[in-house]
């Protein structure tokens, strides 16, 4: 071969090498890329809006309450997965998106983005206010769009000029300096609730939803009356206020149009929200509002306040006659023809732990924009965090997921009430309450009449109600399991006046998950690890967008300081040279100690209220502190709402102003000697990795071969396997006759079995009582006596479920009530 070849060759090898280089991909995990990472310099980093546009992906974030402002960009994403910040942003808390089809623009947060990319900016000196939704203009649809604010105002824009007129006054333009809130159109609303979220037009109106309460009540009380969805239509001439459609409160305003809005005035509008007892699903169609409801999954969006809930979304993802509809910690299927003549097809999907604000489809996946690291933490502290550091700059990412994969995140659950402690009128139903798509169902009713209260059972398939079966209810209430078939629909009535009813729908698809964990949790250490690293983790502020990891070693009881980590973008983990970080590290972000007990029967809880709370155990291990002493038990690791860590189950933990510890849900149970974990990038990060072979991809190791992470979302710990545990109220304890047990944790489990037995002489009537609604309203369900010597052995129906259940004996005796999760 000739020198020259020879040359060629090598110059054509490397370039081949660089080409290769250029085109590797970044780096991801779970679907996260941490390169894609938002920051800005405010209390919370949420992503507002998400939109493909001009073969680019658009994204905002917001910051919490800035009207006029933000260091919050608009970021424009490559198909190569380059993230530009483009340099129109002026930031603010905007969450409103749409493409106007007329002038072929999208209009997204403040900007308005043509086909070619090219950015137009509104300033808020022209439109102040938190934007939150955007819609088609009912008069002049060509060249005008409508855009909300938070706090009720209303503009109407020219999308070709951008003049701006002022409609109902935004509640935060009196400290604009501007003219917007001069304008003669304008009027100041009065509309109750605020905290706006969803805008929408048709069939002659505009719809806005606002989903929170300003009081000092509303911080702390989850139940009280807040929110409200509102009309608004045009009038030559005046300019009118939102009307008051419902006081709950609402969130998503959409049709089947979606981001472009309705092809048609005539069709239908819905918006999704919740009360105390359940979600709350509006459809307007031919003028009229119907009202439906639907189980929740989760708690941790339910303060009254409004602040949980960030911007919960019905959107096309390419799903044939199906829409994607994230409400409450559940993936639904919602058809794209739900009408009055058509209300079936609506599914629960999955559950999930992230915080969505948006989301769409993009290069064949599924693009979620989350909400996962705020600085501020708001109102979420509890002793149980101890005096914990936040995070130092907020951050969330982008979470990038297969259309199938939604049907496999979380196992479905659902709890609702149809009544809670009400007033019920003869002749009058209920809303229908959705059943369709649950395989496990059950209704508890109960009542305060004196005498059986005959309630009529209706259930609606494709058709009609019908009458599937009247109940006579004792006034110490009924568990009735209700149709597995077709019915979609469950609408409850009865023919007399009943003082007080409550009726709660509890509901779940079987848990197929096994008790074997995923391997890409591999490496994280077991109680039986003999080598682990681990150490406090944190992200850091300044600027600096790092992980900081105060690591240590544990071997043979002897445990060693190995100094400070960073982890970077890349997801590379280097020594840092920081002689006082460690110790920083240890006194900001201290675990706390004593704050849950472990006794022989269980783990107890007492909040900040004073309640006492029993959670089940996992290894016996866990008895005891691990290889670093006290491990994690609470921390926040999606905005507002805490991941509590305790004796090797993680469980969902809803802020206290949601229902804190009353409305907890466990998530898995890994068995694990997790020392601590935080958010990161929008990434899950774990500390407490053992020293041994069989490693996993989700495992970053340090630069000198010191201590390692494990990185993942936090939705990848549905895969450490179902929930479950052993343990109850007594054992072996000395119980008083009449008295409660503490209450014991319920919910969320699937196959469930109880073992009693006590040393009285004579026999002991143990009445099972159950908290069915969460909100601590104990109901006899079932009486078990237990003969002297006896051991009793109950398993539990399938359909059976609730909140919390205790035990109150009949008389003096040493007693052990174990239950048994599986």
């Amino acid at each position: 071969m000739s020198i020259q070849r020879l040359a060629i060759g090598v110059i054509f090898l490397c370039l081949l090498a660089a080409a290769n280089l250029t085109a590797a991909e970044p780096v991801q995990v779970s679907g996260i890329y941490p390169h894609l990472a938002m920051f800005n310099n405010e209390g919370e980093c949420g992503t507002g809006a998400i939109v493909p546009w001009a073969n680019r992906l658009w994204v905002i974030t917001y910051g919490p309450h800035l009207p006029f402002g933000s260091s919050d960009k608009l970021y424009e994403i490559t198909p190569d997965l380059r993230q530009i910040i483009r340099p129109e942003s002026i930031g603010g808390t905007p969450a409103n998106r749409m493409i106007h089809r007329e002038t072929d623009q999208l209009a997204i947060g403040p900007y308005l983005i043509d086909a070619e990319g090219k950015v137009r900016t509104i300033s808020w000196k022209q439109m102040p206010g938190r934007l939150t939704g955007v819609a088609r203009h009912l008069e002049e649809p060509a060249k005008k769009l409508y855009y909300a604010t938070m706090e009720e105002g209303l503009y109407e824009v020219d999308v070709r000029t951008l003049e701006v007129t002022s409609l109902i006054k935004d509640g935060n333009a009196a400290k604009a300096g501007t003219t917007a809130e001069k304008s003669p159109l304008t009027v100041d609303s009065k509309l109750p609730g605020y905290h706006g979220k969803g805008l929408y037009s048709g069939q002659g109106r505009v719809v806005y939803a606002n989903n929170g309460e300003r009081s000092d009540k509303a911080l702390v009380d989850p139940t009280i009356a807040s929110g409200a969805l509102a009309q608004w239509k045009p009038n030559v001439d005046t300019v009118s206020d939102w009307e008051l459609v419902r006081r709950n409160q609402f969130t998503e305003v959409t049709g089947p149009g979606g981001i472009f809005g309705n092809d048609s005035q005539q069709d239908p509008l819905w918006s999704v929200g919740w009360d105390a007892k359940s979600l709350i699903l509006m459809l307007l169609d031919d003028g009229k509002w119907q009202a439906f409801r639907l189980p929740k999954a989760s708690h941790s969006y339910d303060g009254a306040h409004g602040w949980n809930t960030e911007w919960p979304r019905i959107r096309d993802v390419g799903d044939g006659e199906n829409l994607l509809m994230t409400m409450h910690g559940t993936f639904w299927k919602f058809p794209k023809k739900f009408s009055a003549t058509n209300t079936s097809g609506v599914r629960p999907r999955s559950n999930y732990l992230k915080v969505i604000g948006d989301f769409c489809r993009w290069n064949d996946q599924i693009v979620f924009g989350c909400d996962d690291t705020a600085k501020s933490e708001f109102l979420n502290k509890r002793k149980l965090k101890g005096e914990i550091g936040g995070p130092g700059q907020s951050q969330s990412n982008l979470w990038f997921v297969e259309p199938d994969s939604l049907d496999h995140v979380g196992p479905v659950i659902g709890r609702g009430a149809i009544w809670h402690n009400e007033a019920v009128k003869a002749n009058i139903a209920s809303d229908p309450f959705l059943i369709g798509g649950y395989e496990h169902r059950g209704l508890w009713i109960e009542h305060n009449a004196k005498t059986p209260v005959t309630f009529d059972l209706e259930t609606k398939g494709d058709g009609h109600l019908v009458l599937h079966k009247s109940v006579e209810v004792p006034p110490t209430g009924m568990w009735i399991m209700l149709p597995n078939g077709r019915d979609e629909w469950l609408r409850l009535g009865t023919k007399r006046d009943v003082e007080r009813v409550t009726a709660q729908v509890h509901l779940r698809n079987a848990d197929r998950r096994n008790s074997t964990a995923s391997m890409i949790f591999n490496g994280i250490a077991t109680p039986e690890s003999k080598s682990v690293s681990g150490g406090l983790i944190y992200a850091r502020g300044g600027g600096l967008q790092t992980l900081r990891f105060a690591a240590k070693s544990a071997a043979n009881g002897e445990v060693k300081e190995l100094g400070c980590y960073d982890l970077d973008a890349e997801l590379k983990l280097k020594k840092a040279d920081d002689k006082d970080g460690f110790a920083y590290a240890e006194k900001t972000f201290a675990i706390p100690k004593d704050v849950v007990t472990i006794d022989d029967a269980s783990v107890l809880i007492v909040d900040e209220k004073g309640r006492r709370f029993r959670l089940p155990k996992g290894d016996a291990a866990f008895d005891k502190p691990g290889p670093f002493g006290v491990e994690r038990v609470d921390r926040e690791v999606c905005t507002e709402r805490d991941l509590l860590n305790v004796h090797g189950t993680f469980y969902e933990l809803p802020a206290e102003n949601a229902g804190g510890l009353a409305k907890l849900r466990p998530i898995t149970t890994h068995n694990r000697r997790i020392h601590d974990y935080c958010s990161y990038r929008g990434l899950l990060v774990i500390s407490g990795i053992e020293g041994s072979p069989g490693r996993s991809e989700h495992l970053i190791t340090s630069d000198d071969d010191k201590c390692e992470l494990w990185v993942g979302a936090v939705d990848d710990l549905w895969k450490f396997g179902k929930p479950r545990g052993v343990g109850g109220p007594w054992r072996q304890s000395a119980v008083k006759a009449g008295e409660a047990s503490d209450p014991y944790l319920l919910t969320g489990y699937d196959q469930k079995r109880l073992t009693i037995e006590h040393d009285a002489s004579k026999t002991v009537r143990m009445q099972l009582e159950v908290d069915f609604t969460g909100y601590g309203d104990w109901s006899k369900f079932e009486t078990i006596e237990v003969e002297p010597g006896a051991i009793v052995k109950h398993t539990f129906k399938d359909d059976f479920a609730g909140y919390w259940i205790r035990l109150v004996p009949d008389r003096d005796c040493n007693a052990t009530a174990i239950f048994v999760y599986e």
